[in-house]
Parts: C-alpha cells; structure tokens; sequence
C-alpha cells in the first residue's frame, strides 16, 4: 500500500501555497519588532543549522518555551516560525525557536540527537521551567525528548509540560510513502523513532493538539500517541495542519494555556 496521499497534507488544504510565504513574512516582521530581544543564529552544534534564536520577554522571565518547527524532517527553518512565539513571549516567557539539520543529509535519529543537545544548551542558558512543544515532524522531536536518559536529569527535571502538536508518533506507516526516499527509514529506526513505542513520561503533563479537519492519519497519529501515553488529547474545530498552530500566537488561547498554565 502506498500511502502518499494519506500523509499529503498541502494536497488537501484550500490555497496550501500561500501559507509559507505568509508565514515567512509575518515572521520576518516579527522578529524586526523585537530588536535587541531577539537573539538571532546562537549556535549549539557544528553545522551552519544547528543554531535556535532566543527571544526575551519584555521583563523578567518566568520559564523558558522550546519550539521544534515540522516539515517531515527535509524541509522549513526555524525563522519561518518565529511568529509562534508571540504568545508565550507576551505571557512572560524566553523563547528558543530551533532549527536543526534536515534528511537526506541526516538521518531522524541524527535529528533526535541535535534536538536534544540543543535542549541542553538552551537549558544552560535559562532558568527556571521548560516548556516544549513542536508541530508535525517537530511534534515528533519534542515527544521523542521525553524518552528515558534522552536529557540529563537537571534538564529532564526542568520540563514542566509537553505539547505535541500534530505529532508523528509512528513512523512506520511512513515506510510506505515516497517521502521515505529522502528519510530512508528502516523499520529498525522507524519503531525505535516512534514515541508512541516510548514509556509513558513520568511527572510532565502532556497535552497532545491536533485539528479537527486535518487528514486522518494525522488524527490517528494524535490519537495514538495520546491513548500509549494516556495523555490529554484536544482536536481543535474545523482546525487543519497549517493553520491549528496559528493559536500558538496569541496568549489568551487555549494552547498557550496548555503550554504554560
């Protein structure tokens, strides 16, 4: 079975290209806004993509929000997504926006390891709790921070609450999709990368977010992540892939409460 469309999600969505652009400009403007706020390229690993750029609230910071951007692993930066910060930003948070090496150059379990050293970088930085969230592939990536001696306890410690949001939690389906010629998943990593396959995080509250109108094999993936992890699952109305992070913008919304509350 191929399962090209069941993952295609821009296929499937009204105007799908007019979304990167937008997002790229509105980010664009975003991070101008904030001036000396904003620190911009601060490495953590080798490569040139290894960097996160870190905004500072206006006054003092009560915790730290970690964003892994999706794009299954092969496409999108981190300053596409800047943007999302403004929510947690207005609620009195740091922000680290992260970007990370992409497949083929890369295989996910490199990526898993480059998230993860970021966090500890990011950790060492800031004070005070973490709060992590991703969308899609970067849903994946923050989950998969959740797994046993992935990070050091003081850093594991300091995880407050998790939100995946739109979150590949198997990646075996996706051994039978084209894409998977640039992944090059075998079914070894593709079980081992799965979160769904992870124990049950102790002690981080984990809220699993997804919309309503994406495809379903994203609301299957939600959904089993949610019930492995009995975590809580929120399937936002008439929400699809591109638009159900908008929310993560805007400090009065749920998400944000999810996140930070």
């Amino acid at each position: 079975m191929n399962l090209d469309d069941a993952y295609a999600n821009a296929d499937h969505i009204p105007q799908a290209k007019d979304y990167p652009p937008r997002w790229t400009a509105t980010s664009d403007a975003f991070r101008r806004g904030l001036g000396a706020r904003a620190e911009l390229g601060v490495g953590y690993g080798p490569s040139v993509r290894q960097v996160y750029d870190l905004f500072h609230p206006e006054g003092p910071s009560k915790g730290t929000v970690i964003f892994v951007h999706g794009g299954y692993w092969k496409a999108f930066d981190r300053t596409v997504w800047s943007y999302l910060a403004a929510g947690p930003l207005a609620r009195n948070r740091t922000v680290a926006m992260v970007g990370y090496d992409l497949c083929p150059d890369v295989r996910i379990r490199e990526i898993t390891r480059q998230i993860a050293h970021a966090v500890r970088a990011i950790a060492e930085r800031t004070t005070g709790e973490i709060g992590l969230t991703g969308h899609s592939a970067g849903g994946h990536l923050v989950a998969r921070m959740l797994a046993p001696g992935m990070l050091p306890d003081p850093v594991r410690g300091r995880i407050a609450r998790a939100l995946p949001i739109s979150p590949l939690s198997d990646l075996e389906p996706l051994l039978q999709t084209s894409m998977n010629a640039v992944l090059g998943l075998d079914l070894g990593e593709a079980q081992a990368e799965s979160p769904m396959r992870q124990p049950k995080p102790e002690g981080v509250p984990v809220t699993v977010w997804v919309g309503s109108a994406e495809r379903p094999a994203f609301l299957d993936q939600a959904r089993w992540l949610a019930d492995a992890w009995q975590a809580n699952l929120v399937t936002m109305p008439g929400k699809h892939h591109f638009d159900v992070i908008d929310a993560l913008a805007d400090p009065g919304s749920a998400m944000v409460s999810a996140l930070l509350d």
